[in-house]
């Protein structure tokens, strides 16, 4: 949820949704309407607005991905600037235009009750085949960011998922959105905080049995990074992979922490990969 490729102006956010009259990017807030199991873990943060009357409003395009677009969204109560707050609403793309080429690898070992989804999903050209594959995507991610998010790992505050949209606390760095670990140049000091935060977060997924998958400097975000104590952030979480079950994990988790390590280790903090690997092996289960 990077910046770089935001259509809005930051400095001129005005919350939109004071108008009886909602235009084409306004919609009434669906909370009060979406399942119990759909909505975020409680308590729920002081910060999001769950009130009937709010109105949610697009204000533009935070980032486009392959399998998703993610877009800045505004929560807001008309006429009560006291009720507002800013969500990062994830779309997942239509059937016809997934490219979930790789997921075989991801999702070995998930186990599927139905076995009429098993073999549709075995379809790959069948609609009801990749409408199947579409859904378990979205469902995966939004279960993995309620639990991560339970267990005290630091991902986007998960708030609702309705159809293949999931909305999650937008992460910011003052007025703007936090950037991208890649983007930045930390000092020693910030090096060492990022690190420290990156390495407990792996160790706690690898307590709960799962591995990120694809986690490199590019999906990781660093909220507050102007600041003296920058809080890091994973995003995109819905390829999650199992360690007990899935024959790839221990490859998927070596290629996360190789890509972390080799990011830190050009910007002067070296870290072995192998003994990252290890280490989070030593926590697992």
């Amino acid at each position: 949820m990077s910046p770089e490729t935001s259509s809005f102006d930051w400095n001129d956010l005005t919350f939109a949704a004071y108008s009886d009259d909602l235009t084409d990017d306004q919609r009434w807030s669906t909370w009060d309407a979406t399942e119990r199991l759909n909505r975020g873990p409680e308590p729920w943060p002081d910060w999001l607005v769950t009130s009937s009357a709010a109105v949610d409003t697009d204000l533009g395009v935070l980032k486009s991905g392959k399998e998703a677009d993610v877009f800045l969204l505004e929560r807001a109560v008309p006429d009560d600037p006291g009720q507002s707050c800013l969500l990062a609403a994830k779309r997942y793309r239509g059937t016809d235009h997934r490219l979930f080429h790789r997921d075989t690898g991801y999702t070995e070992g998930r186990q599927i009750r139905s076995t009429v989804a098993t073999r549709a999903m075995a379809d790959r050209k069948s609609t009801f085949g990749k409408a199947m594959r579409a859904g378990l995507w979205v469902n995966a991610e939004w279960s993995h960011l309620k639990r991560l998010h339970v267990a005290g790992v630091p991902v986007p505050y998960p708030v609702q998922v309705e159809g293949n949209e999931i909305l999650m606390e937008f992460i910011s760095d003052g007025d703007s959105g936090a950037p991208r670990l890649h983007q930045l140049r930390p000092l020693r000091s910030e090096l060492e905080s990022l690190y420290g935060q990156l390495v407990d977060a792996m160790r706690t997924m690898a307590g709960l049995g799962f591995v990120h998958g694809d986690l490199s400097p590019y999906n990781i975000l660093v909220a507050d990074a102007s600041t003296p104590e920058p809080r890091l952030v994973i995003i995109d979480v819905p390829q999650l992979v199992d360690l007990a079950s899935n024959p790839n994990a221990v490859d998927f988790l070596h290629r996360d922490c190789t890509n972390m390590a080799n990011w830190f280790t050009a910007k002067g903090r070296p870290v072995d990969a192998g003994g990252l690997l290890a280490d989070l092996l030593g926590h697992a289960w």
